[in-house]
């Protein structure tokens, strides 16, 4: 099957009004009165993001999720994306379906649609880049540089169980249940990214940022380019009990670390509740500093380096 085959089989069907039936070689981004329009854009690629094996499912997921998690830390909801894809010659029509199943089912979980985009034969790895588009009230699109001295710092979910995930999968090894473990390496397929909780976070964040590269090092972002200090307690770092069965005394240093959650930190007035939890505080100065019973940590590679 050529490209326009691929397309028209497995990608029309997931096309929204905008994206005039992938029939074109342009689309038309609907606007909304009294929005902004909030851009974001990341790739995956295999061996680096996710493996070969990985359901195509999944991996469909992952490569749209990820874009999810950046939205809604900007208070943005979704409305529509782009997919590119760059597609070994080994892909078959099963795993394509598989994949284009994978979409429609975030589709109609997250209320998004496709756009189009482009695809491509390649000699080497499958690689996929999504571009999304959503939508925040005109002004509230929540930025990393708000951050105020006095601030709490807040995380959504639990810390580090990608990266427990990906552990499994390079054969650490555990005593986990067959629960755990199954438990950590879907949290490595499929982020769980809050995007309901984007239009909640625009009434309380003052800064915030999506946690892919890790903990420490996102939490870096906001420190930057708020010119503050960011001072995080360990205790209070969520962490699940599948990851501390895993990792054991060591789970907090490599949680921070560790990258791939898709969640969401931010700071904000204290004292607040909600799905959230509180894990440190804003001060003068400039980083991100690591408490453990009082004392700073030392965190060697805070997270994920591309390169």
């Amino acid at each position: 099957m050529d490209e326009f085959g691929i397309i028209a089989r497995y990608f029309a069907p997931l096309a929204g009004a905008g994206g005039l039936g992938l029939t074109d070689d342009a689309a038309i981004l609907p606007q909304r009165a009294g929005h902004d329009l909030v851009v974001t854009t990341d790739a995956i690629a295999e061996g680096v993001d996710f493996f070969g094996f990985d359901p195509a499912a999944t991996i469909a997921q992952k490569a749209l999720r990820v874009n999810l998690s950046d939205l809604a830390a900007k208070g943005a909801e979704p409305a529509h994306y782009l997919l590119n894809l760059s597609l070994p010659h080994t892909v078959t029509p099963d795993w394509l379906a598989g994949f284009a199943q994978g979409l429609a089912e975030d589709q109609q979980r997250f209320g998004i649609t496709l756009l189009g985009g482009d695809t491509s034969a390649t000699d080497g790895a499958l690689a996929i880049s999504v571009t999304a588009f959503g939508y925040v009230p005109q002004g509230g699109m929540i930025r990393r540089s708000g951050a105020r001295a006095g601030d709490h710092v807040y995380v959504t979910g639990t810390i580090g169980d990608s990266g427990g995930g990906l552990a499994i999968f390079r054969r650490e090894k555990h005593a986990l249940t067959e629960e755990q473990r199954d438990f950590l390496i879907a949290r490595y397929r499929v982020p769980q990214p809050p995007v309901t909780f984007a239009a909640p976070l625009r009434d309380i964040a003052s800064a915030s940022v999506d946690i892919s590269d890790g903990l420490i090092a996102d939490l870096g972002h906001i420190a930057s380019a708020s010119k503050l200090r960011i001072v995080v307690d360990g205790a209070h770092v969520p962490l699940s009990d599948p990851l501390r069965a895993l990792w054991g005394d060591a789970v907090l240093l490599r949680a921070v670390a560790a990258g791939d959650d898709y969640q969401i930190a931010f700071t904000a007035a204290p004292g607040l509740t909600g799905p959230f939890t509180p894990i440190g505080h804003v001060a003068a100065g400039e980083g991100v500093s690591l408490m453990i019973n009082g004392s700073e940590a030392a965190v060697s590679k805070p997270g994920y380096r591309h390169f």
